[in-house]
């Protein structure tokens, strides 16, 4: 169901009868939008979680062009999606919080490893550089706010295709201590969004079965 955080955001919340523990997803750069809807529905069912997807860009009507949504990134700041997330994992109300994201979302949960409150990160595909055109006096490098945290905590899904994830970068997430899988002929968006040329079904299923048995392990 719809839900509005205390700061105004909108978010998608499925409560499970009996959780594991919570979830928190940063969708991509399209928003909070059916496929998370559904996302956090088949999530809370198959790994048996409270699930709460937060809207990335709240108070603003982008409709479906990137190029729109690309162009608004820079106004964004990194404090205010922090706030957000954390206001999804306390409404939650499990005593053990993880944090997923995707593309954008995903950069974010690297910039969330600066804080204790997520037992665990997974970022599928999520920018180690913050791109020249993302840059906002909002905005932080996520290598450098990692490092100000817990990198431990972080589980990254990399396509070893995909151009905004390139070795060099990979090669310092790594040096962070995060835990680093990569998929060697996925492109960029290649495990979320079935709809997507790039999607790889194996691979997806793969990416997803880590990040259940990463996001299960804080309870051990």
């Amino acid at each position: 169901m719809r839900i509005t955080l205390p700061s105004g955001t909108p978010a998608e919340l499925v409560e499970h009868p009996s959780p594991t523990m919570g979830l928190v997803i940063a969708p991509d750069i399209f928003g909070l939008r059916p496929l998370f809807d559904d996302l956090a529905a088949r999530l809370s069912r198959q790994w048996g979680m409270s699930v709460c997807a937060v809207e990335p860009f709240p108070g603003r009507d982008l409709g479906a062009d990137v190029e729109a949504r690309f162009a608004a990134v820079p106004e964004l700041r990194d404090e205010d999606n922090l706030r957000d997330l954390l206001e999804a994992a306390d409404r939650l109300g499990t005593p053990t919080v993880g944090l997923m994201g995707f593309c954008m979302g995903g950069m974010y949960c690297f910039k969330a490893a600066k804080v204790e409150r997520f037992a665990r990160i997974a970022s599928f595909y999520g920018m180690i550089t913050l791109p020249e055109a993302w840059r906002g006096p909002g905005h932080d490098e996520p290598l450098r706010i990692m490092l100000t945290g817990f990198p431990e905590q972080v589980l990254a899904i990399i396509g070893g295709r995909d151009h905004y994830t390139p070795i060099a970068d990979v090669d310092q997430l790594r040096s962070t201590g995060a835990r680093v899988v990569v998929y060697p002929d996925a492109e960029h968006g290649f495990a979320h969004d079935a709809s997507r040329p790039a999607h790889r079904a194996d691979d997806a299923a793969d990416a997803f079965g880590h990040t259940r048995e990463w996001l299960m392990s804080a309870l051990r």
